[in-house]
């Protein structure tokens, strides 16, 4: 675990400046962004105020990832990352995972539902775009899944390997 102590600070340094930009995006530029899209189109209606909604949500689940991440980094310091105190922060990881993939498959469903109803906006390029995104998002929300399959795996032989010494 040496080795990989010297890798939390970078790491942490990424974490905040990745919170705090985030966090901006979240008060400031998307809240400013999709009321400028509302004055402009006011024929969209309330979908500016729909999109606002989900991408701060998006960006909660992306905050909630990096707050778990910390508290595992801070198990990984301490030398206590196969524990069944680190379940917690991946299971909280997993759940925001899965809520953001949860609601782009939603969200892209309904843009492709509405992209087809639509004459003028049949374009192929975004409903592909879209399926892959949310292909990529299912691929990395079950890679997580797997990753805590290895870590009950590795915290399950670390407790017998300790019941032995």
């Amino acid at each position: 675990m040496k080795n990989i102590r010297w890798l939390v600070i970078p790491l942490r340094v990424l974490l905040v400046v990745v919170f705090a930009g985030l966090l901006l995006a979240q008060l400031f530029s998307l809240p400013g962004q999709f009321s400028h899209m509302a004055e402009e189109s006011p024929r969209l209606g309330v979908i500016p105020w729909l999109l606002l909604a989900f991408w701060i949500l998006e960006l909660l689940c992306v905050q909630i990832v990096i707050v778990c991440t910390w508290r595992l980094l801070t198990l990984v310091r301490a030398d206590r990352i196969f524990s069944e105190e680190a379940f917690v922060w991946v299971d909280a990881i997993l759940w925001a995972m899965a809520t953001g993939w949860v609601l782009v498959a939603g969200v892209s469903a309904y843009l492709v539902g509405f992209i087809y109803v639509t004459p003028e906006l049949r374009d192929p390029g975004l409903p592909i775009f879209l399926f892959g995104m949310v292909l990529i998002s299912g691929v990395v929300v079950l890679t997580m899944f797997v990753l805590r399959a290895l870590l009950r795996q590795a915290t399950v032989l670390k407790t017998d390997l300790e019941e032995v010494i």
